[in-house]
């Protein structure tokens, strides 16, 4: 039976192996996140502690994921990924028995933020470079935005899960279902039919190898351009995250339960973002949707900011989720669609820096201005800062559509894929252009 456009990346063996386990696993992880971040919060109090956790959970990412793209490049993907989770479930086994013992300090929440934190350095370009090693490139784009479904499918059932536990049972219980729920994907990996790894050819030092995937992004204004805007929102924007256990107990009066309900609503809108690109069968104004989005996501923090009404905080976190999902997801279809296959991990570590390694710098800068001026106007602050720097993007989009084209019809000509799917454009580019060689060759 022929399957839905939505899910036609769910044709690949693989890539139904992966989804089914890495659904399960996220469950797990969104459960973590909301429990780590109210454990924190049940410790301490502080609004400083809570940005400063989520500072060292993700810092790593952004000073060791050059690395993690080096291994990526060199290294089976598959192998390193089965690594990668493995040493995930281990890190969450160890806080869960901590906390179900009541030995748990902020001091061992800090240490294992910070260890995970090392080990998404790895995983994250690994992971993101294995997509394309599961799927054609022809479906590229539905696999990247269903592997988000997943990603925020879980972020809606996750948190309400963990908020009920929470009130409940305790924080413990949540750290150890994820540890549990890492067998699903680490099962799913070990039944891939992964073809032999056939490493490339190396040729300078890691250094150089490093200099190579950097030297791609900032040579190609539609990549670093991408890139600069993700930067922006994941400082600026992001930590919004971070503080919602200070909006949910102090500001609209609630706990556990509250601050699962509003992570959900948040990943509700997200999942609704992710179908809505997986219904996407081309790249065409793929540009335009990155600007909108940010823009909305921007003024739909400011909104969240002044209310004090819990139903409409959760009501206008799901427009939230949903931009930034769709800013994100295209961001990321739209790089991955132009990046030879050789940089590909390291041009993904790059991804992963200004995806997830400025968010602990903006974590900590959130944290510290919350304890100055109040959550509320440090998110203001943030989502008038993305509004600002999707202007900009969208000023900037005209001058780099015909460099995006370029890198995108060189890479389908690479990977033997016909280009005529950019009928109509990339970056909403409307002209003719003649395919050149693809770069680095």
């Amino acid at each position: 039976m022929k399957l839905p456009v939505t899910l036609r990346a769910l044709q690949y063996r693989n890539f139904q192996i992966f989804a089914s386990g890495q659904l399960i696993s996220l469950v797990g992880t969104w459960m973590q996140n909301v429990a780590e971040a109210w454990l924190v919060y049940r410790l301490t109090g502080s609004s400083v502690l809570l940005g400063a956790v989520g500072f060292c959970s993700q810092i790593p990412v952004f000073l060791i994921s050059p690395i993690g793209g080096i291994v990526a490049d060199r290294y089976s993907r598959h192998r390193v990924v089965i690594a990668t989770q493995t040493a995930s479930m281990l890190l969450a086994l160890t806080l869960s028995i901590l906390t179900l013992t009541h030995t748990v300090r902020i001091w061992h929440v800090f240490t294992l933020a910070a260890l995970l934190g090392v080990v998404n350095a790895f995983d994250i370009p690994a992971r993101q470079s294995f997509i394309v090693d599961m799927v054609s490139r022809s479906d590229l784009m539905n696999a990247i935005a269903l592997n988000s479904s997943m990603f925020n499918a879980s972020r809606v059932v996750g948190p309400a899960i963990a908020g009920i536990l929470v009130a409940s049972i305790g924080e413990g219980w949540c750290f150890f279902s994820n540890a549990v729920s890492y067998i699903a994907v680490i099962t799913g990996l070990l039944l891939m039919r992964v073809p032999p790894h056939t490493p490339a050819p190396r040729t300078g030092s890691p250094a150089a190898n490093i200099a190579e995937g950097f030297r791609f992004v900032i040579q190609n204004p539609p990549v670093h351009v991408l890139m600069m805007l993700l930067g922006v929102v994941s400082l600026t924007g992001m930590p919004y995250a971070v503080l919602m256990p200070i909006f949910a107990a102090r500001i609209l009066h609630g706990g556990a339960t509250a601050l699962g309900s509003l992570m959900g609503a948040s990943g509700m809108g997200a999942l609704c973002g992710a179908l809505l690109l997986a219904s996407r069968r081309d790249l065409k104004g793929l540009g335009r949707w990155v600007a909108v989005a940010a823009a909305g996501f921007g003024v739909g923090l400011v909104a969240f900011s002044f209310s004090r009404v819990f139903w409409l905080s959760a009501a206008i976190l799901i427009p939230v989720g949903f931009a930034m999902m769709i800013e994100m997801g295209s961001s990321n279809t739209l790089i991955q669609s132009m990046v030879p296959d050789e940089l590909r991990g390291r041009v993904m570590s790059v991804y992963s820096m200004m995806f997830m390694g400025m968010a602990p710098i903006g974590s900590l800068l959130a944290g510290t201005a919350a304890g100055h001026i109040g959550a509320p106007w440090t998110v203001a602050i943030g989502g008038i800062v993305c509004a600002i720097a999707a202007g900009l993007f969208a000023i900037k989009l005209p001058g780099i559509r015909v460099h995006a084209r370029r890198l995108i019809v060189a890479q389908q000509m690479a990977g033997g894929d016909p280009p005529q799917e950019m009928t109509g454009g990339s970056l909403d580019l409307e002209d003719e252009v003649r395919p050149v060689a693809r770069p680095g060759a």
